[in-house]
């Protein structure tokens, strides 16, 4: 885990990622996938260049199940960005790091 990214878990998500407010970015996947693999630096990256505007959390869904069934999460790696705790957009599956810059700008609070 980069300092940019923090792990999240079923116990800690609605504190963390919903009740904190401002965006927040989760990336939910699990150590066995090959795509979640490849993405680890681009969305540690992406944390350190939105640092102070978004939050980036990292959720193992085969240790915390709970939350990735309660978001209806099927395929991995997905990326959902929430923002005041509510979810406002969703990828699913590995993506270009300015793509997904691109989508997280809307919601920072300052432009990165």
């Amino acid at each position: 885990m980069s300092q940019s990214v923090s792990e999240v878990t079923d116990a800690t998500f609605e504190r963390e990622v919903l009740e904190a407010g401002g965006a927040a970015v989760v990336d939910f996947g699990a150590p066995w996938c090959p795509p979640c693999r490849a993405m680890e630096p681009i969305f540690a990256e992406l944390g350190g260049r939105f640092d102070g505007s978004a939050r980036f959390f990292k959720l193992n869904i085969d240790d915390n199940p709970a939350v990735a069934q309660r978001y209806g999460v099927k395929g991995i790696p997905t990326f959902i960005v929430f923002d005041g705790g509510r979810e406002v957009e969703r990828v699913v599956g590995a993506i270009g790091k300015e793509a997904l810059a691109r989508i997280v700008s809307k919601y920072a609070t300052v432009a990165a």
